[in-house]
């Protein structure tokens, strides 16, 4: 296949063709979606919550929480109870279960199948990246990305940036995609903060108030907390 990075180590590749064409090859797949469902994944995993990831936010969402007896997520710019925004979830507590519908980095992570699939930001970029090689050498980073009105695709500099944090950890050879990805992160780690805050999808969440939830994804190798999907939930299985 000529879009699967076989010949490779490391893989990158966009959203759900990302996941599709490398999902089936790889020993392990990293979901990249820093603002914001696999930051907040991360923030809520270390909590000791369990996160349930959904595609819609419909009746259907409310049927799924039911069935796994968890609360649903209320919605992005909610301003009470849990949500996507991390800020959110930052006194989750140990043993909530959770479900959060989310267009991307839920979306993907269902897509996934039986390859064992990790939540990785640049908060845990290097304890993600550490248990992922325990899986294997092929290893697939998939940046999210964001949608436009029409549903088509927005690459977002913010996961780009993280799926090269992951990559720094990681050895193995380097698909031209994600060594462009490791060379966008190594060119801008210096300020992440403040680069996150000048991409498109940062500008949006602090003009909507959320300027909290730019600064708890920009938090470079904070966290030891690894969600790996166990049984269609994101549980910490955390690196000492």
């Amino acid at each position: 296949m000529i879009y699967d990075q076989a010949e490779f180590d490391l893989r990158c590749e966009w959203g759900v063709q990302g996941v599709t064409q490398l999902a089936p090859i790889s020993d392990v797949i990293i979901i990249v979606d820093v603002l914001s469902f696999s930051t907040a994944t991360e923030i809520a995993t270390k909590n000791g919550a369990i996160i349930y990831p959904y595609q819609w936010r419909d009746d259907s969402a409310i049927d799924y929480a039911k069935s796994v007896n968890a609360e649903l997520a209320k919605g992005r710019f909610s301003q009470a109870g849990y949500s996507l925004s991390p800020a959110s979830l930052t006194k989750i507590t140990t043993g909530t279960k959770l479900v959060i519908p989310s267009p991307n980095g839920s979306t993907l992570t269902l897509l996934t199948r039986k390859t064992p699939t990790i939540a990785g930001c640049l908060r845990n970029c290097e304890a993600v990246a550490k248990f992922a090689q325990k899986y294997g050498s092929k290893i697939a980073v998939i940046p999210a990305g964001e949608k436009w009105e029409d549903g088509t695709l927005r690459p977002a500099f913010e996961d780009l940036i993280g799926v090269g944090a992951i990559l720094s950890f990681l050895n193995g050879s380097l698909s031209p995609e994600a060594e462009s990805a490791l060379a966008v992160f190594q060119t801008f780690r210096n300020d992440l903060l403040g680069y996150l805050k000048k991409s498109s999808s940062g500008k949006e969440l602090i003009a909507k108030g959320y300027e909290l939830d730019v600064e708890l994804a920009a938090a470079f190798n904070i966290s030891n907390c690894v969600p790996l999907l166990t049984e269609n939930a994101y549980i910490n299985r955390c690196i000492l």
